[in-house]
C-alpha cells in the first residue's frame, strides 16, 4: 500500500477516536458537574457553558501555534503530542474532585489538542493533488462518524458503568490512537534550516491571499451554520412532536440524519471536486445548504425536519474537504501547517459563535429565525465566494 494511503487510514482512525471522545463527553457534562457538587440548575447550566466553550476558545487561539510547530518539526510529532496529551488530560478529568478542576482540565485540553488539524495537514500535503478531494473527504467521515457514535457510547457507559468511566474510556481510545500513529504513520520531513517566517512574511509568501481569506470566512460561516441549531433543536422538536415522551430519541435521530448523510456523501463529493474543480463544489454546496435551511422553519413534524436535515448533510459534506483542498493548493508547502492552523481557528470560532448566536436568536425572536438567519448567511457567503473565487478559478 502506498504510504499516503496508509497514513490516511491511520489518521482516519485517530480522527474518529478524537471526535468520538470529544462528543461522548459533551452530553454528560451537566450530569458530571452535578456529581462534582453543583446542584442548582442555573449553576449547572452556567458551568456547562463555561466548560464546553473554554475548550473551543483556547483551541482557536493555539491552532496557529501548533501549525507553526508542525511546519518546524513535522506533522507526525503533532499527532503524537495531541493524542497522548489528550489521553492523559481526559483520563485526569475522570478523577476531578470539583468543577474548578474540571474547567481547568478542559482548558488544558484545548491548549494541547490538535490531532484533527494535524491529520488534515498531513493528509493534504502527502496526497497527490488529483486525489486530495477524495482523501480529505474520506478523512472527514472519521470526524462525522465519531460525532455520531460518541454520544451513544458516552450515554451507554454513563448508564452502565458510571459517569467517570466515560472519561477513562475516552482516554483509553485516544491512547490507542497515539500508539497507531507512533507505529504506523510514516513521514519524510526535513526541517528547514532557515528561521520560519512570521505572520507578515507568511502572508507575503501566499500566491493568492484572497482565496485563503475567502476560505477562512467560509469555514467560519459553515461551522456557525452547523452549530447554530444545536442549542435549540430539542426544544424545536418538542414543539413539533405530539408524543413528548420520546423527544430525546427523536432529537438524536434528527442529529444523526445529517451526520449519516455526510458520511455517505463526503468521499463521493470529494472525488467530484477533484474532477470538476473544488470551487464549483463549494459554491453549489453553499447554495444548496442555504436553500435547505429556510424550509426547516416551516415543517409540520419532526420527520419532515429529519428529511431536510438528511439533505442538508449531503450538501454540507462537500464543503470542508473542498475548502481544505483549495487551502492546500493556495499554500506553499513550508507554511502549510500554519495556514491550516488558521483555518482550524476559523472553524473553532465558528463552532463557538454558532452555538451562542443560535441560542440567543431563538430566545429573542423564536426558533424559526435561527433557520432564516443561517440560510441567509450561507447564501450571502455563496455570493461572496462567486465574486472572489468562482469567477477567478473558472477563468484561470
Amino acid at each position: 500500500m502506498e504510504i499516503w494511503k496508509r497514513n490516511l487510514y491511520v489518521c482516519w482512525f485517530g480522527v474518529f477516536a478524537a471526535s468520538a471522545g470529544l462528543s461522548q463527553i459533551t452530553p454528560v457534562l451537566p450530569l458530571y458537574i452535578d456529581l462534582l457538587g453543583v446542584h442548582d440548575i442555573a449553576e449547572i447550566e452556567r458551568w456547562s457553558g463555561i466548560a464546553f466553550g473554554v475548550t473551543f476558545v483556547v483551541m482557536a487561539v493555539v491552532s496557529p501555534i501548533w501549525g507553526h510547530a508542525a511546519d518546524k518539526y513535522g506533522r507526525k510529532p503533532m499527532l503524537l503530542r495531541a493524542s497522548l496529551g489528550m489521553a492523559v488530560v481526559i483520563t485526569c478529568m475522570g478523577f476531578a474532585q470539583d468543577v474548578y478542576q474540571l474547567v481547568g482540565l478542559r482548558l488544558i485540553m484545548g491548549a494541547i489538542s490538535g490531532f484533527i488539524s494535524a491529520s488534515i495537514t498531513l493528509v493534504a500535503t502527502q496526497t497527490p493533488a488529483e486525489r486530495s478531494g477524495w482523501a480529505l473527504g474520506t478523512l472527514s467521515t472519521g470526524s462525522v462518524g465519531g460525532m455520531l457514535l460518541g454520544p451513544l457510547i458516552g450515554g451507554y457507559l454513563a448508564d452502565t458503568m458510571g459517569l467517570r468511566s466515560v472519561f477513562l474510556a475516552t482516554g483509553s481510545l485516544l491512547f490507542v490512537a497515539f500508539l497507531a500513529s507512533l507505529l504506523f504513520i510514516r513521514e519524510e520531513f526535513t526541517p528547514s534550516e532557515n528561521k520560519l517566517p512570521g505572520l507578515r512574511e507568511v502572508w507575503r509568501m501566499l500566491p493568492n491571499p484572497r482565496i485563503l481569506t475567502a476560505m477562512f470566512v467560509t469555514t467560519l460561516i459553515m461551522q456557525m451554520a452547523l452549530m447554530s441549531i444545536q442549542p435549540i433543536i430539542t426544544v424545536y422538536i418538542a414543539r413539533l412532536s405530539e408524543d413528548t415522551g420520546h423527544v430525546a430519541l427523536i432529537a438524536g435521530l434528527v442529529f444523526a440524519a445529517s451526520g449519516f448523510a455526510s458520511m455517505l456523501a463526503a468521499p463521493w463529493l470529494g472525488r467530484l471536486s477533484d474532477a470538476v474543480g473544488h470551487h464549483k463544489v463549494i459554491l453549489l454546496a453553499l447554495l444548496a445548504s442555504g436553500l435547505l435551511y429556510l424550509p426547516q422553519a416551516f415543517v409540520d413534524n419532526a420527520w419532515q425536519l429529519m428529511g431536510l436535515r438528511f439533505l442538508l448533510g449531503i450538501a454540507t459534506a462537500g464543503l470542508l474537504p473542498a475548502i481544505n483542498s483549495l487551502v492546500k493548493q493556495a499554500s506553499p508547502a513550508e507554511i502549510a501547517g500554519r495556514v491550516f492552523g488558521y483555518n482550524q481557528s476559523a472553524q473553532f470560532l465558528g463552532a463557538f459563535g454558532g452555538s451562542i448566536v443560535g441560542g440567543q436568536l431563538a430566545a429573542l425572536w423564536g426558533v424559526e429565525y435561527v433557520f432564516f438567519f443561517t440560510g441567509a448567511l450561507l447564501l450571502l457567503n455563496a455570493g461572496w465566494v462567486y465574486q472572489r473565487i468562482y469567477r477567478s478559478c473558472s477563468n484561470g
